[in-house]
């Protein structure tokens, strides 16, 4: 049973106040590592007095820590704890690891492993490139899914429900080639679920150019994608035409490892059967 808080600026029982401290927490898997009160307070739309109590009781669990120079909190040993375990037990992660490194051996370029979260994607895991100027992705960190092609190829074969909120949302402008018109990425969306995979050069970070394809799990809906990324100077059309098939196959593989229906990822489009001209065409 639900019960209404007696004091003014108080959760209203127990599922608001959880949902509350959870909201608080992801606050810090996106924007700065540190946080003060007076902006979580502001973008959650909460009293000042309700955050402090909450980052206090996070912080004698360690799940946050104050700096005492700049008043600000930044997540815990505790934080990492729970985050380095839910890394160890992760199916996909487990799934897609030996193989991430087969992609960075073939091609020298760092392998990513991306997972849907609400409003976004985040990394999981990577395995760094080879050459001596390397890409090198931020962990854990929450990335809109209409930017970059780790984010577009989980968009695209999302829920249409999932679909339809990114498009009738405000597209943010992460870059100067960031898709930021909902019927130019509806249309690139189609196009990836065409071919079975997605590329992006500058699209989420100026200088980087990557192509990831989607992986499925047990009920053949889209749990994560894995990318190939570099600069974008060595991720040229020839390359990625390579890549692209690979990165395909891998996915595939990795899908099958999950549970998925053998080919889940070409039941909207031509999948492994996507040429390097397919690349050249699209948004390179």
């Amino acid at each position: 049973m639900v019960t209404t808080g007696a004091t003014t600026g108080e959760p209203s029982g127990g599922t608001e106040s959880t949902a509350r401290v959870a909201d608080v927490l992801l606050m810090f898997t996106e924007g700065p590592s540190a946080l003060g009160v007076s902006r979580i307070a502001r973008e959650l739309g909460l009293s000042k007095a309700v955050v402090h109590r909450i980052l206090q009781s996070l912080a004698g669990r360690e799940l946050v820590v104050l700096d005492p120079a700049t008043r600000e909190y930044r997540l815990g040993p505790a934080a990492a704890a729970l985050g380095a375990r839910a890394l160890r037990d992760s199916d996909l992660r487990s799934a897609a690891l030996v193989l991430l490194r087969q992609l960075r051996d073939e091609f020298g370029e760092t392998a990513t492993l991306s997972t849907p979260v609400p409003h976004g994607r985040v990394y999981l895991d990577q395995v760094t490139g080879t050459h001596e100027i390397t890409m090198s992705v931020e962990l854990g960190r929450r990335f809109p899914l209409h930017a970059g092609s780790t984010g577009k190829c989980m968009l695209a074969f999302a829920e249409a429900a999932v679909i339809a909120g990114v498009l009738d949302a405000p597209l943010e402008k992460l870059t100067p080639a960031t898709i930021v018109d909902p019927d130019v990425l509806a249309a690139e969306l189609a196009l990836v679920r065409e071919r079975g995979f997605a590329t992006s050069a500058g699209e989420r970070q100026g200088d980087a150019a990557s192509v990831a394809a989607p992986v499925f799990g047990l009920s053949d809906e889209v749990v994560g994608a894995i990318s190939v990324c570099g600069p974008r100077y060595r991720m040229g059309e020839e390359l990625v035409g390579l890549i692209a098939p690979r990165v395909v196959a891998v996915a595939e593989h990795i899908s099958r490892r999950l549970g998925a229906t053998p080919g889940a990822h070409m039941r909207s489009g031509t999948g492994t059967n996507a040429t390097a001209a397919a690349v050249a065409t699209g948004r390179t």
